[in-house]
């Protein structure tokens, strides 16, 4: 899930990279949000040679296929906002994803859906979630104190 403001604002400044890492042939995290314009790390912890594969979910598009040994470490700056999907080619059975946004309004949605965004200010946003293939957004009002999503369908 993201949050982007609907009127232009400073964003808080981006305080660390993200990482993600390849740990006993896992990509850890498996969901990784990353803002644009801002530097990603990508690690390989495990003892055997990885390559990450990065493509833009929506258009196919490759980002970066990059080998990564032992040790090693590759920085990315996602330009463009989207889903990414993320994976080994020399082992099949290692994947995550890359939510790439403007904004550091992001998280993840707990199984029944309930979601907390911390430090959001007061206003209007686009929500964005990605459920599997499909793409959802709706207007959404930030009130303070208020815990709970209004929405606002177009």
């Amino acid at each position: 899930m993201v949050l982007e403001p609907r009127e232009p604002r400073e964003l808080p400044a981006q305080t660390a990279a993200p990482v993600m890492d390849q740990i006993s042939q896992t990509f850890t995290p498996a969901v990784l949000f990353v803002r644009t314009g801002q530097p990603a790390e990508f690690h390989n912890s495990d003892d055997v040679l990885h390559n990450i594969r990065v493509r833009n979910e929506e258009t196919k598009e490759g980002t970066f296929n990059v080998a990564l040994p032992t040790g090693g470490a590759y920085i990315h700056t996602f330009s463009t906002a989207g889903f990414y999907d993320v994976g080994c080619d020399i082992h099949p059975g290692m994947s995550a994803v890359v939510v790439a946004s403007r904004t550091p309004y992001a998280g993840l949605a707990a199984p029944d859906g309930a979601f907390s965004i911390a430090d959001v200010p007061p206003g209007s946003y686009t929500l964005t979630v990605y459920a599997d293939v499909r793409t959802i957004q709706r207007t959404v009002t930030v009130v303070p104190g208020r815990t709970d999503v209004a929405t606002i369908d177009e």
